[in-house]
């Protein structure tokens, strides 16, 4: 299996409405914070881990290569996160992984780089079922631009301006449990 070469952002710049305003990305499961299990499956493929946060800098520095931020205080959504990865992104390629999926492998994020290696100037979103995970995508990085105009423009959907750039979907079974998201505090019991 042939992979391209990649920075990987790990998304945990959010307010974390959902968890009652908890940092989810440093919220406990089965003894760790969420972080620790997207950075445990990442690490492997890249010597460029980035992680887009927000607050707890010094807790997520030990878990990256380096931090971005979205610039400014509003939490202004998972877009900002990944046009700041874009933005510092030292390979040609960002993997986008978020906080909250510790169930993710190394065996499925190989998969997903292998599988855009294929088709190197276009996105690749994973798809289960009939659902986008937006989140859970490889982004040429030369689409930065794109994506900064996007923003400009008023657009806030990662999913909708992947699908303007012809984006590809990379299929997983509908029910993959390496997808669940543990978004709230129900989720994590």
């Amino acid at each position: 299996m042939s992979l391209i070469q990649c920075s990987i952002l790990l998304l945990a710049g959010g307010r974390g409405q959902r968890m009652g305003g908890q940092d989810k990305g440093l919220v406990t499961w089965q003894g760790q914070p969420l972080i620790a299990y997207a950075q445990r499956a990442a690490r492997p493929l890249t010597d460029d881990l980035i992680i887009s946060c927000n607050r707890n800098h010094d807790q997520y520095a030990r878990f990256a290569d380096q931090l971005v931020s979205d610039g400014n205080d509003d939490f202004a959504g998972p877009l900002a996160g990944i046009r700041a990865g874009l933005a510092a992104a030292r390979h040609p390629h960002l993997l986008v992984l978020p906080c909250d999926v510790p169930n993710i492998d190394r065996d499925l994020l190989a998969a997903l780089l292998a599988a855009a290696n294929k088709h190197p100037d276009q996105p690749l979103m994973v798809r289960h079922g009939e659902h986008w995970e937006p989140l859970l995508c490889v982004i040429p990085t030369a689409l930065k631009d794109a994506f900064d105009t996007a923003w400009q423009a008023g657009e806030r959907s990662p999913r909708k301006i992947m699908l303007q750039l012809n984006a590809r979907a990379w299929q997983c079974a509908e029910n993959d449990p390496r997808l669940t998201n543990f978004n709230t505090p129900d989720l994590l019991k």
